[in-house]
Formats: C-alpha cells, sequence, structure tokens
C-alpha cells in the first residue's frame, strides 16, 4: 500500500513550531561536537581513544532505527535561524582543522589517534560537505565563497564548479562523472569520478574564462577559480607542514582524504543505476530516504530528489517527493553498506528499481541506453516480483562494468598462491613493524624498547582481531546493541591491562 505523506502545510508558523523544527536540526551538531571532543582531550592512550567511536556506533543504530520523518516542510519559516545554524557548522569545521593541527603538533602521527582522527574526524569534515554544498547554491557570493573555504579544508575546492554548474546539468547521464552506473561497485565509482570531477571542473572554467583550449600559461589562468583553489588548499597543507610539523601535516591530509572517500560515497548511491530521460531532472533521478536521524544531521541532504528539482531551496524548506526510489537505510547506514557489504547495497537498490520501473527496467528505456550487459532489462522487469531476473541483470552488468579480466603480474600471482592464513600473517606482521618502528622513531625509543614496543602492538591488534570477530556473534545471539557493548568494554579491559607496558 503506498504511503501516505502528509500534505504541504500553508499556514503560517507559529514560534513553537519553528523551535521545534530548528531544535531538530541541531542534532547536525553531534558528529562535530564528538570530532572536537576528540581534539580536545587529547593526546590518549590507544583504549581511550577508541572510545569516541561510541557516538558514531550510537548514530549508525540510530539512522538504521524505524524511525522516519516524512512530513512536508512549513511555509513562512523564517530563515534566520536555520541560516545561523549553517553559518556555526562552518565556523566549526574551521575550528575542528585549527584543533587537528594543534593536537597533532604534540602528538606524533604513529598513534591511534591518527586512526580516530581518520574516523572520528574525517568523518565529521566529511559531513560538513554537507554545510558546504548548502552554501555553494546559496545566492550571495560570500556565502558560496564561505562554502568554497570549507571545501579547501579538505582539498576539494573544485567540487564547488564541477557539482554546480556540471554535475546538476548533467545529473543520470552519462556524461556526468558523479553518476554512479548500474552494477558499478564503489571502489570501481571512486576510481572513476575523482579525476573525472576535476577533469570536468577544469573545463568547465575553461569555458568560462572563453577558451576551451587555453594553454597553462596563458593570463587568463590567473582568473581561474580552480587554479585559486588548489592554491588555497595546498597553500595551507604546506603552510601546516612548514609551522606545525609532518605528525599534522599527515593528519590533516588524511581527515582530508576520509571526508572525501565519505563525500565520493554519498554520490555513488545518490544516484545509483538511475539514467534521466528528459532534459531536466525529475524526482525520479536521485536517491532518498525517509531517516529520522539523517534528516536532521545532515541539514534535509535526504531531500535529494527536490533540491535537484530546486537546487537554491534551502533544507529546511526542501520537500519530500514519493516518486523517488528509497534507500535501504539512512546516509549513515547506506555508507556503511556501500563502503562495507558493497554486493549487498547493490543487491537492494537492484531491488527497489525493479520494483519501481526505475533505471534499466524502465520501460520507457531504448535497448540502446541501457547497460551492455542488460539490454533485455525492459523485458527482465516484467516479471521481477521475486527479485530472481534484478539479480541477474545485476550479476550481468556487473560482468559487463568489469570487462574483460586483467592478467595478473608475478608478484600478484605470488600473493594468491599463499594460504589465506599466511597472507594474513604477512599483512599484520607488516602494521606492527610499521607503527612499531613509526613510534620509535618519533619518540626516539626513550618509552621502551622495540620488542616491548613491537609486543604491546600485537597486543593491540590482537585484542582488535578478537573482540571484533567476536562481535557478530554476540549479535546474532543477545542483539546488535549488546555486542556493541561487548565491543567496548572488552576493548578497555584490554587497555587497562596493556597500561602496564605504557601507552
Amino acid at each position: 500500500m503506498a504511503a501516505v505523506t502528509t500534505p504541504l502545510d500553508v499556514s503560517a508558523p507559529s514560534r513553537r513550531e519553528v523551535a521545534a523544527i530548528w531544535g531538530g536540526h541541531l542534532l547536525s551538531l553531534y558528529l562535530p561536537a564528538n570530532a572536537l571532543l576528540f581534539l580536545w582531550t587529547g593526546p590518549h592512550a590507544w583504549y581511550v581513544a577508541f572510545l569516541f567511536m561510541v557516538p558514531l556506533v550510537v548514530a549508525h543504530q540510530l539512522d538504521c532505527a524505524p524511525r522516519y520523518e516524512r512530513r512536508q516542510p512549513l511555509e513562512g519559516l523564517p530563515a534566520w535561524p536555520f541560516d545561523a545554524l549553517v553559518y556555526g557548522l562552518a565556523a566549526v569545521q574551521l575550528l575542528l582543522i585549527v584543533e587537528l593541527v594543534r593536537l597533532f603538533s604534540v602528538q606524533g602521527f604513529f598513534s591511534f589517534d591518527a586512526i580516530i582522527a581518520f574516523l572520528v574526524v574525517g568523518g565529521s569534515s566529511g559531513f560538513s560537505i554537507v554545510t558546504a554544498h548548502e552554501l555553494s547554491h546559496r545566492r550571495k557570493r560570500w556565502e558560496r565563497n564561505l562554502g568554497r573555504l570549507l571545501l579547501c579544508t579538505v582539498l576539494y575546492e573544485h567540487f564547488f564548479t564541477e557539482h554546480v554548474r556540471g554535475h546538476h546539468a548533467r545529473v543520470g547521464t552519462p556524461e556526468d562523472p558523479a553518476t554512479a552506473r548500474f552494477g558499478e561497485s564503489y571502489e570501481a565509482f571512486f576510481r572513476r569520478t575523482v579525476p573525472g570531477q576535476f577533469r570536468s571542473a577544469w573545463r568547465l572554467e575553461l569555458v568560462r574564462l572563453g577558451d576551451p583550449e587555453m594553454g597553462l600559461f596563458d593570463r587568463r589562468m590567473l582568473r581561474n577559480r580552480i587554479v585559486h583553489g588548489l592554491a588555497l588548499e595546498w597553500g595551507l597543507a604546506l603552510a601546516i607542514l612548514s609551522a606545525f610539523g609532518v605528525a599534522a601535516f599527515f593528519a590533516f591530509l588524511l581527515q582530508a582524504l576520509s571526508a572525501v572517500r565519505l563525500l565520493e560515497a554519498v554520490n555513488y548511491f545518490e544516484h545509483w543505476g538511475l539514467t534521466r530521460r528528459g532534459p531536466r531532472p525529475s524526482p525520479e533521478d536521485s536517491w532518498d530516504t525517509h531517516s529520522w536521524f539523517t534528516y536532521y544531521a545532515l541539514i534535509g541532504l535526504t531531500r535529494h530528489a527536490d533540491h535537484h528539482s530546486a537546487a537554491t531551496r534551502p533544507y529546511q524548506r526542501l520537500r519530500v517527493r514519493e516518486e523517488a526510489p528509497l534507500l535501504p537505510a539512512g546516509y549513515i547506514g547506506t555508507v556503511d553498506l556501500v563502503m562495507g557489504r558493497n554486493a549487498d547495497f547493490q543487491q537492494l537498490a537492484t531491488q527497489e528499481l525493479a520494483r519501481r520501473g526505475l533505471g534499466p527496467f524502465d520501460p520507457r528505456a531504448a535497448a540502446d541506453d541501457a547497460p551492455a550487459a542488460a539490454s533485455d532489462a525492459s523485458t527482465a522487469a516484467s516479471d521481477a516480483s521475486t527479485g530472481t531476473e534484478a539479480l541477474d541483470l545485476l550479476r550481468r552488468a556487473q560482468a559487463g562494468e568489469a570487462g574483460p579480466p586483467r592478467e595478473p603480474g608475478p608478484v600478484a600471482r605470488a600473493w594468491r598462491r599463499l594460504p589465506a592464513y599466511a597472507r594474513r600473517a604477512i599483512v599484520a606482521g607488516g602494521i606492527l613493524l610499521v607503527t612499531a618502528a613509526g613510534v620509535q622513531w618519533e619518540t626516539g625509543g626513550a618509552q621502551m624498547g622495540i620488542p616491548a614496543r613491537f609486543a604491546l602492538h600485537a597486543w593491540m591488534l590482537a585484542s582488535f582481531v578478537v573482540v571484533l570477530g567476536s562481535r557478530r556473534w554476540i549479535a546474532e545471539r543477545a542483539g546488535e546493541n549488546l555486542s556493541w557493548v561487548f565491543v567496548f568494554a572488552a576493548i578497555l579491559a584490554a587497555g587497562l591491562t596493556s597500561s602496564a607496558f605504557g601507552q
């Protein structure tokens, strides 16, 4: 039965209603606050640093819970409190970068803090791109420039040009590097989209400057916004290296990498497998979700279909569009699927496309518009009630996407001939050697000798392998929430046990 959506409310909202909606969007401070707390309290013992993963696990659990926000926006909402929140989120991101640099100016890079910075600070930086995205579509020039500045903190300023002038014009077409194809994996998409978006942004700037064939040393390049962005973001990175040292520099690069990976995971699932049929994007050309947590924590990004219909519409006024296909979870839960269990994501997304008759299952699609390995999509979609035909189509599309297999080199062949346990042992040993040697190099061996350091890192790694390896078994018997309680309690116990050997 079709879900019922509350119709658009045309009455003027009361102050209490405005405060309630604005208060809900304060949830967007949740991830940045956790990242700031991590940075303000560092350096940490390794087992204490791991505890800052707790809020991320809670966010994931809330995002996957069956609580939805399907109400249409109230008409007449005042803009200023919602704008103030966006400006506040921008200020917090800039503060995060300052605090990240400060922490790693006194903290070694070869530490568990660096791993947590990648996950916690990088995760917050990734979701702060949502703020940059919101500002990039504003009409005021200073707001757009603030969005560009935020993108510089993750070394991705060219996204401003490509997203606004490229992606919104070409979404759902083969010409758009930010539209993931049916059957395309996240890793294949990432390798394609990152250079593809940069090349597209560069071409768009050359067209804006009046000469698509302009040389690099042309004087007009001084007005090239991509050049401006590269100079600012890498000037910032090199200034950090010069003033605060190698550890701070690599921590900055690490959080930027994490943020870009997260951004492109979102780009991946926002249009995966969809093909535009008209001259303008329709609500059917974007994936949506009704997750309550994602809607408020990511300032309305979940209503992506309406955003493509009216790009300058502020987040608090974005509408629910029933025509859009629905993601299997909220954004945080879907990111976990995309990065960790991509085959599961593709299977669920394929079944949703088949159910709605979208993407390769669109009966309007001509055979030459469908994926090469799935030219019979229209006939397959006519009997896809069990999902069998849809999954078969997905497998054929993935085979076509992969193309002919490349012959592995001698090193790859030798690696594959090793037993699985030998490969794991080599990887674990390499991690232990690099991290132990790195800490010894940073500390000069003042805290402990290399054998003791190696033993400590081996204990830490073994603790994670055993504890995380047991989590799924516990989750199946005691529930997901209790399994995570076990993980954090066990890691804390292992850390306290190892404290006698040093941090």
